[in-house]
């Protein structure tokens, strides 16, 4: 009996959501085998030594190197049945879900999707998020193969530890056509000139409040100040301010930087998902009873057009920019 791990990654690097869902999976006591599929697949098993791993598993085939999540459940599943999984895990994210839901439908078993806490126990007694993160439940999740996917930024990944390099095995799926009638054509990219919203240590994130796209050039300074990224809240891609790619919230991006600095954000509940794994939190806003001053770390009550700029040049006086 095993834990299979899908593991996404980006040209080689496993992602970030992915070292947290191999996190969970290493506290629960079972030997940890990793899957990963598509192109760099073979560059990505040498670079997850030290993460608790005994075997990688390559899904060797070139119909793979696109999205399709049918056929990557396909090859999880028959993956899952020739090592006798017990568990099979991924990340919550937008891939990990769509696939993970392939796979309980092609089993004919639940799911359990953004679970927080693992708590052990036949059947598996788990916590998860409801309610787009407004209530933890705590539920049991009982299946002859248990299917999970980890919330984002849930656990903090582990670093890696010495120890022996995972073995690495080639897997060839037996594919149809029918499993690849949905895949992705093309992608397009959005621009990563700046810092990634993804892994930025610092966020300024701007909301309604800001007013317009051409007054986000004062949050945009700031962030090259701070080597931050910018992210925006719905409000802001809903008007066309800024591409959907910077959203932060439940239907964008959810962070986890050591500090967000939220402007003109009011705080709805979708966006205080995105981004309440924020080891810290600073909210600027003219409304002190706004919603994301119960969750802020620090407050400033004024209007961001100039406090926003009074911060800028403090850390050019402080840092001789």
């Amino acid at each position: 009996m095993s834990i299979l791990v899908l593991v996404e990654h980006a040209e080689g690097r496993p992602d970030r959501l992915s070292l947290e869902a191999l996190t969970v999976a290493g506290s629960l006591r079972e030997p940890v085998e990793a899957v990963v599929i598509g192109r760099w697949s073979t560059e990505l098993a040498g670079g997850l030594s030290g993460r608790g791993i005994g075997v990688v598993h390559v899904v060797d085939d070139p119909r793979l190197a696109a999205f399709a999540p049918a056929a990557r459940a396909a090859a999880v599943v028959q993956l899952a049945a020739a090592r006798s999984a017990s568990t099979i895990l991924a990340a919550g994210s937008d891939r990990g879900n769509e696939v993970m839901a392939h796979v309980g439908a092609k089993l004919d078993l639940p799911m359990a999707a953004n679970v927080t806490e693992v708590l052990g126990g036949d059947p598996l007694r788990l916590v998860r998020q409801r309610w787009a993160g407004s209530l933890l439940e705590e539920a049991t999740l009982d299946a002859p193969t248990k299917l999970l996917t980890i919330a984002p930024h849930a656990v903090a990944a582990a670093d890696p530890a010495p120890g022996a390099a995972p073995a690495v095995e080639t897997f060839s799926p037996d594919l149809t056509e029918n499993d690849l009638r949905v895949a992705v054509a093309r992608r397009l990219e959005p621009d990563r000139s700046g810092v990634s919203l993804a892994d930025a240590r610092v966020v300024v994130g701007g909301g309604r409040g800001v007013g317009s796209s051409e007054a986000f050039a004062e949050l945009e300074e700031l962030a090259g100040l701070l080597g931050a990224a910018v992210g925006v809240s719905r409000v802001v891609t809903s008007q066309g301010w800024r591409p959907h790619s910077m959203q932060i919230g439940q239907t964008g991006m959810r962070i986890a930087p050591d500090l967000y600095i939220a402007c003109g954000i009011s705080g709805a509940i979708q966006h205080i998902v995105g981004a309440r794994a924020a080891k810290r939190i600073l909210a600027i806003n003219t409304d002190a009873e706004a919603p994301i001053m119960s969750v802020a770390d620090y407050a400033v009550i004024g209007d961001l057009h100039q406090v926003v700029p009074a911060i800028s040049a403090e850390v050019r006086r402080v840092t001789g920019r």
